[in-house]
Formats: structure tokens, sequence, C-alpha cells
């Protein structure tokens, strides 16, 4: 979203000066724990929560999921009181899945830092091999199940005028030449646009107008609910912050994703043509 600011979105020059404030917010690493230990932000707390995704959205194991991700968000020092800032390699998609399940947990103030590391060493800013203790907590979240689908809410949507699913894919994903699950394709009717066209070149947000312009060409408008997929919901949740930058009201992320929905054959698919 560089160069201008967004709430949601922290600059590196920002969030540099926030780090000298009174009121520093807690940073989360959400890279590999090799690139962790290689540099970081100074006072940066690794999570890595890649692999931790889940297949089946009924809501037995839907709780217990979300029971285990509140659990590691509360032991890196997350609570209400204190601003939250999300980062990994670029703007990406573990940034954004933590992003995605902050706001989920309902807290009240979330950033991802546009960029990420690569726009901070960019900017010439310190990093350090120093690690930070963690300081838990005994934090819970207040779930907002309205930016949350389960492969219910994906089959009640399809064929409906008030929702779009939004397919964020490759397009060997979403025509079913690349398999990743029992079957491959595509959620019938819907619509695809892959989620590295969220970022420009640097690996920063597009600008809001350039992501206006892209999402009502592909024809996802703010006037509908929108659904995203992937694979296991975490570029799914890129697209999802790509469409709350840009002010969309009604965007939910299917944390199950084409997993949950190619490996279960009760479930309609459809193989597009691109």
């Amino acid at each position: 979203m560089n160069p201008v600011s967004h709430p949601l979105l922290a600059t590196p020059t920002e969030l540099s000066l926030e780090l000298k404030g009174d009121r520093s917010p807690l940073v989360l690493d959400l890279r590999p724990a090799e690139a962790f230990a290689d540099a970081h932000l100074p006072g940066a707390v690794h999570l890595d929560l890649f692999g931790l995704s889940i297949i089946d959205t009924d809501p037995a194991p839907l709780n217990a999921f979300f029971w285990m991700i509140e659990h590691l968000l509360a032991s890196r020092g997350v609570s209400d009181d204190v601003p939250v800032v999300v980062y990994d390699d670029a703007s990406g998609m573990r940034a954004a899945r933590a992003f995605w399940f902050l706001e989920f947990f309902g807290h009240p103030n979330v950033r991802l830092l546009d960029g990420g590391y690569g726009a901070w060493a960019r900017a010439g800013l310190a990093t350090t091999r120093e690690t930070t203790k963690p300081k838990g907590t005994e934090w819970t979240g207040t779930r907002n199940d309205d930016r949350l689908a389960s492969w219910r809410d994906v089959k009640d949507r399809i064929g409906t005028k008030d929702a779009i699913i939004l397919d964020t894919r490759s397009d060997g994903e979403y025509c079913g030449t690349t398999v990743r699950a029992a079957r491959g394709g595509a959620v019938p009717g819907a619509i695809h646009l892959e989620w590295t066209n969220n970022l420009g070149p640097d690996g920063t947000f597009k600008t809001g107008g350039e992501l206006t312009r892209m999402y009502a060409d592909a024809g996802v408008t703010p006037d509908r609910e929108v659904v995203t997929y992937c694979q296991g919901g975490y570029r799914a949740a890129h697209s999802y912050l790509a469409l709350r930058l840009i002010g969309y009201p009604r965007i939910r992320n299917y944390v199950g994703s084409w997993k949950e929905w190619g490996d279960r054959v009760d479930l309609p698919i459809e193989h597009p043509k691109k």
C-alpha cells in the first residue's frame, strides 16, 4: 500500500519509530526458524505457524484448532492492550495468515509490516541475532465468526447472488492440472485471482487504487460477501487482507480450503478453463 500509509499496515520507518517509543508494539516474526536465527528485527518474537493447518472444519475439530492457535499466540505475548505487528520476508502469506488469526480472535490493533524483513533491510534499519524471551499472557480472544468460513458456509454460498467465492491459488490448481488433494479442480463458480497479484515487484502491497481496479475487473465487488480459499487458508488470508485494505466489509477465510474440499468426494467441483 506504499507510498500511502494504511492503518492495517506499518512501514519500516513507522515501525522503527514506534519501537523507540513508550508504547512499543509486540512484533511477531512468522518466518522459518533458520531465517529468524540469521537476523531479525530488534525485539521481535519468533512464531512459525506454517504447517499448522486444519482439514476438517466441522465444529469440534475447528474449536480444537483455534484453541491451539490461541494458546500459541498468548505464549508469545499477545494481549488486547498491546498493538501487534506481524511480518515475514515480504508482505507474504505467513504474516497475512497471522494477521487473519488475530482479527478473527478480535484483537483491536494488528498490522502487517509492509514489505516485511526485506523492506526493513533495504531501508538500512538495524537487525539483530539476539533473542527476546517471550512474556506469555493469559489472553483469550473473542472469536468473530463473520471472518471465518467452514465447508458448509462455502457450500451454502455456491450459486447465490450475494456471495463471491474467490480462488487465490495458481492457474494449475484452479484448473485441476496441479492436484494437491484427492481431487483437483475448483469450487463451482469460483472467481480466480492468484494471491501474488496483490503485491508489487518489491514485495509490498499494491496501492489501494490498483487493488480496487484489479478486484473490480475480476468481478469481485464490495457489495457482495467474499469467501477466499486456497489450499490451506494461507494464500486466502493474504487476499482477505488485500480486500480489508480497500475497505471490503464482508470477507471470510475458508480455513480448510482445497485440502478439505478436494478430499471430500461428497462436495461439488468443476474444472475451469483459463
